[in-house]
């Protein structure tokens, strides 16, 4: 007897996982058009049967993640529609965020909206992490508690930090001075967050991940965050690329003098220590050049058409456009063909805190049964 062998592509697709589906087909093209949809418009673009539609619309709408509008007056003959778009109120985003010189917290609704955003200054250096993240985690609170007091319902959180991240744990931030600490179960030991999924990623994938969703079409580019230390993050066809080990983009320890000043990572020369944020704030003459020798780099290694500054660079960009576009032009092999575009984040400094908020929403939207089953 000759053994059947099945593929995942042929095993059969549970009912469950046709009504996840749906639910998120149906979500999503209310949430990209550019004019609240009917449910019968929303059959006609998803290709669903009216009945299944208005079914998935009446659980979307109990469930907190769509609303129903009331319909435009009648002008003529016939009863109009009602339109449908994503609930202002319902399920957040909580963003955290952990830098050298402060503390961030944001919480963004479903359509986007930042609804609360709370910011420390303090140098995080000589505190310990413990310390430091509790210190975030009553911030974090005092911005969920404003958040539910306005209707909303925090559905997570994420941790932007400037260093190398894996499961929930920061390997090394040289900057802040900490290896391998336990971030995530440091901030589940905060009472007021301990009931919350939280995810812990670098601050410039965040960052990027933020600006995609306000990129007005942008779908590859190198999204560069200048702070106290320097990070990348890099988007191709509308996806964050992480690299092997989830650890591209330190940028901010390419060397563009090699010999040159001892960084904090234990090397010399390092990117940052010529156009980091201590270095701009001291007028350090070399950041902008030293900046276009480094992003040109990245240009002729993997053909990025766009160069996005954001963090300090957004408040700087002004001052080092002129460099780094010099830079660019000369050292980039195919300037002359296809000039690379820089220019500065439309999220500017709030980039980091923002993205972290926008990764727990745009869970949401992606996977609204997981969510329905949480609040069913």
């Amino acid at each position: 007897m000759t053994a059947r062998l099945t593929s995942a592509s042929s095993a059969p697709v549970r009912q469950s996982s046709v009504r996840a589906h749906n639910l998120a087909l149906v979500l999503s093209t209310v949430a990209e058009s550019a004019d609240p949809p009917s449910r019968a418009a929303v059959a006609a673009v998803t290709g669903l049967t009216r009945a299944t539609v208005s079914a998935l619309v009446d659980d979307l709408i109990a469930g907190g993640l769509l609303t129903e509008l009331d319909p435009p007056p009648r002008t003529g003959a016939g009863r109009p529609a009602a339109g449908l778009a994503l609930a202002s109120t319902g399920p957040a985003g909580l963003g955290l965020e952990i830098n050298v010189d402060y503390l961030a917290v944001c919480v963004v609704d479903l359509t986007g909206v930042v609804r609360q955003r709370l910011v420390e200054h303090a140098d995080q250096r000589p505190a310990v992490a413990a310390d430091a993240l509790t210190a975030l985690g009553r911030l974090a609170a005092r911005a969920r508690h404003a958040a539910e007091a306005d209707g909303l319902v925090v559905a997570g959180a994420a941790l932007a930090v400037p260093g190398l991240v894996s499961a929930g744990s920061v390997l090394d931030a040289p900057n802040l001075g900490w290896q391998n600490v336990d971030a995530l179960a440091l901030l589940r030991g905060v009472p007021e967050l301990a009931d919350l999924p939280i995810v812990v990623d670098n601050e410039a994938n965040l960052a990027a991940l933020g600006e995609l969703r306000v990129a007005g079409g942008e779908q590859t580019f190198l999204y560069v965050s200048g702070e106290i230390g320097i990070g990348a993050g890099l988007v191709i066809d509308g996806q964050l690329y992480r690299g092997a080990r989830g650890w591209s983009g330190e940028i901010g320890h390419v060397t563009v003098h090699p010999g040159g000043r001892a960084c904090r990572c234990g090397s010399n020369g390092c990117l940052e220590q010529y156009a980091g944020q201590e270095a701009l704030g001291a007028g350090e003459p070399q950041a902008a050049a030293a900046l276009g020798i480094a992003l040109a780099a990245v240009v002729n290694l993997l053909d990025v058409p766009v160069i996005v500054l954001g963090g300090a660079y957004a408040t700087y960009f002004d001052r080092l456009r002129d460099g780094i576009e010099a830079e660019l032009r000369r050292r980039v092999l195919t300037a002359r063909l296809a000039p690379v575009t820089l220019r500065a984040a439309r999220l500017g400094t709030n980039a980091a805190v923002r993205g972290a908020a926008d990764a727990v929403v745009r869970g949401v939207r992606d996977d609204p049964a997981a969510w329905l089953r949480r609040v069913g």
